[in-house]
């Protein structure tokens, strides 16, 4: 007999050699229809696997991440008999499951299109309403080789040649096809369902080297129910709609090309909303005790060596050498060893501290060709960093205050939805155990203290110190990671920074590295998605556009733009020789023009304009005056509408 302990607690004993499947249906016949694997102390198995041991039990269904988990993974081995069946000859590779999905890398040597999508998708809800049953199969891997060499599978069976010549393989077969792979899986393919849906096929190299053969990927999505598969599918689209790179070329924002690949070539447009954005967090930040500092963007390798970025980030560094000095510089790939340089500049006192240092600091990091993205994923971009230098004991404090900072800031940019992650030590790090025990602690306090509900995240720190990460949620409820505290007790230490404290001895500070955006131009990219390039008033690269109805009105148009920007109104003319409908549909639709001011023979004559919203086809009639004090308000940044 074994003891098996459910989630509540209780347990109950079975017969040795019973599986997850049965011990659903010695409970109800509906739950065992739910039931999809099991996980045993943790682990999760195949509900078919018989349990030979005490154990704690956990059964899984769909509403499980670990269900759905599954669901996509046998989504993808689906995928690919569906593949094989209809283009003989096709090789397989892998086919992992990803956020939101699947892929599965193919080898063959006619390309596939998205044309082919609706016969494969066919194919695969007929192995689906199939149902056949996933078993799962032990070989050695002499056994192994030999199956799949005489399939002609060569890339599955370089892949076990590569495993230790003891190693023991498990196949997993759906009716006749049969895949490398080391489970669990579902009873059987019909528990997928029909709530799938290829996205996309792209190129990809075999274990990611171009030197090997180029393989063709096939992307799919997969979800539980039809319902979350169409909110999905929504999302995309949305997404799609919302696309900063489609956005950033039609407001005339920025542009990237292939002679500076992943920096941003800002337009007048999208400068301007950059610098308001700047402008407000370097008033934010004043508020809050930060003193503003620029530091050089190259420095002397040795500095990066000190920190342990050198080790770290090597690869992902921009290096300058300068033969004639026999120097190696780095342009900067963070700002936190500069930062040190202008703490270590006269001696500090604990009286001195908490020092706050804030700069918008230029960096430079190299990421793959592929990897880039816009403005989400570039190699060169500005930090809204910061530094607080202090010591554990003032710890506490500083979170609160900057917790405070960021979701006000948060709030003033439109989002309200924060969740935070705790990230404890990585596997590789620097910094002794004690270091570490004393860091997550304090941060954790420091957390509790300002009120936050944090999710573990663990092993995810950064190589010199645990953070909070902020993740906020977007318009269309997509998550992206933007801002972090992080608390530091190494790197201060490693380059010779440090206080007099009351005891008249030397000691080194704790660094709290911190962001409230993070990259500037990842959260521009953010911020024009979740608005859709409809921007607030406040942050609108043109607050107001006055647009004519007949050419007997442009000298009083002119005079309107002059008196909105003499009140500080972002203004433009529009006097072209268009009918009125049609400028406002380009105002509206190309360029999101906040607010149109329509002025004609009647408005000249009346000295007033007609205010037409963005989005609203309802017209309010106002003499100049009262325009600017409707506008002026809204205009100004949420924090000096406080002041």
């Amino acid at each position: 007999m074994v003891t098996l302990t459910f989630p509540d607690g209780a347990t109950r004993e079975f017969e040795a050699g019973t599986t997850a499947m049965q011990v659903a249906k010695s409970i109800s016949k509906g739950l065992a229809k739910q039931v999809l694997a099991a996980k045993l102390d943790g682990t999760l198995v195949d509900a078919s696997l018989p349990i030979n041991d005490n154990a704690k039990i956990e059964l899984v269904t769909a509403k499980d991440p670990e269900g759905l988990e599954l669901i996509r993974h046998d989504a993808a081995h689906v995928l690919a008999e569906a593949v094989q069946e209809l283009f003989p000859g096709t090789q397989v590779t892998i086919g992992p499951v990803i956020e939101n999905g699947f892929y599965y890398d193919f080898h063959r040597e006619e390309p596939f299109s998205a044309d082919d999508f609706a016969a494969i998708e066919k194919k695969m809800a007929f192995i689906i309403n199939r149902n056949d049953k996933f078993e799962r199969l032990v070989m050695d891997r002499a056994e192994a080789i030999a199956l799949f060499k005489d399939m002609g599978e060569h890339f599955k069976v370089e892949l076990i040649e590569d495993l230790p010549e003891d190693e023991v393989l498990t196949v997993y077969k759906q009716g006749k096809w049969f895949d490398l792979c080391l489970g669990p899986h579902l009873p059987s393919t019909g528990k997928i369902g029909k709530a799938f849906k290829l996205m996309k096929v792209a190129g990809a190299y075999w274990r990611g080297d171009s030197n090997n053969p180029q393989l063709q990927r096939i992307y799919g999505t997969a979800w539980a129910t039809q319902e979350e598969l169409d909110a999905h599918l929504k999302q995309i689209e949305e997404a799609e709609a919302r696309d900063h790179r489609r956005l950033g070329t039609q407001l005339e924002l920025f542009h990237f090309q292939g002679e500076a690949q992943g920096q941003a070539f800002w337009h007048p447009n999208g400068w301007m909303l950059y610098t308001t954005l700047r402008d407000y967090m370097s008033r934010r930040q004043r508020e809050y005790g930060y003193q503003e500092i620029k530091t050089p963007q190259l420095m002397d390798r040795k500095f990066w060596e000190a920190s342990g970025h050198w080790g770290k980030y090597r690869e992902n560094m921009f290096v300058a050498e300068i033969a004639e000095e026999d120097k190696v510089l780095a342009l900067k790939p963070m700002n936190c060893p500069c930062h040190i340089q202008v703490f270590n500049q006269g001696q500090k006192s604990y009286r001195d501290l908490p020092l706050r240092y804030a700069e918008f600091g230029s960096c430079h990091r190299y990421e793959p060709s592929g990897a880039l993205h816009g403005l989400m994923r570039v190699r060169g971009f500005v930090q809204d960093d910061g530094h607080i230098f202090c010591t554990l004991d003032q710890v506490t404090d500083e979170v609160k205050a900057f917790t405070e900072l960021l979701k006000s800031v948060y709030a003033d940019l439109g989002f309200d939805d924060v969740k935070v992650k705790f990230s404890t030590r990585p596997d590789v790090r620097v910094g002794s155990d004690e270091y570490w025990d004393k860091a997550e602690g304090a941060l954790k306090e420091a957390a509790d203290a300002s009120g936050l509900e944090v999710e573990l995240n663990e092993g995810d720190g950064a190589f010199y110190g645990p953070k909070l990460d902020f993740v906020l949620r977007d318009a269309i409820g997509r998550e992206w990671q933007a801002g972090t505290i992080q608390l530091d007790p190494n790197t201060p230490e490693r380059l010779n920074a440090n206080f007099i404290g009351d005891d008249d001895k030397k000691h080194a500070p704790v660094m709290l590295h911190r962001a409230v955006l993070g990259s500037f131009e990842r959260f521009l990219g953010i911020l024009i998605e979740n608005y859709a390039g409809k921007f607030p008033l406040w942050l609108s690269p043109v607050q107001v556009v006055v647009a004519t109805i007949t050419s007997d009105a442009d000298g009083y148009a002119e005079e309107v733009v002059a008196t909105l920007k003499a009140a500080g109104l972002r203004a433009e003319l529009d006097i072209r020789n268009e009918k009125i409908n049609y400028k406002i549909r380009e105002l509206s639709a190309d360029r999101k023009i906040p607010v149109i001011a329509v002025v004609g023979r009647k408005e000249m004559e009346e000295g007033k304009l007609a205010l037409r919203r963005l989005g609203s086809r309802d017209q309010t009639i106002l003499t100049i005056e009262a325009a600017i004090e409707a506008l002026t308000e809204e205009a100004s940044p949420p924090d000096m509408r406080r002041a």
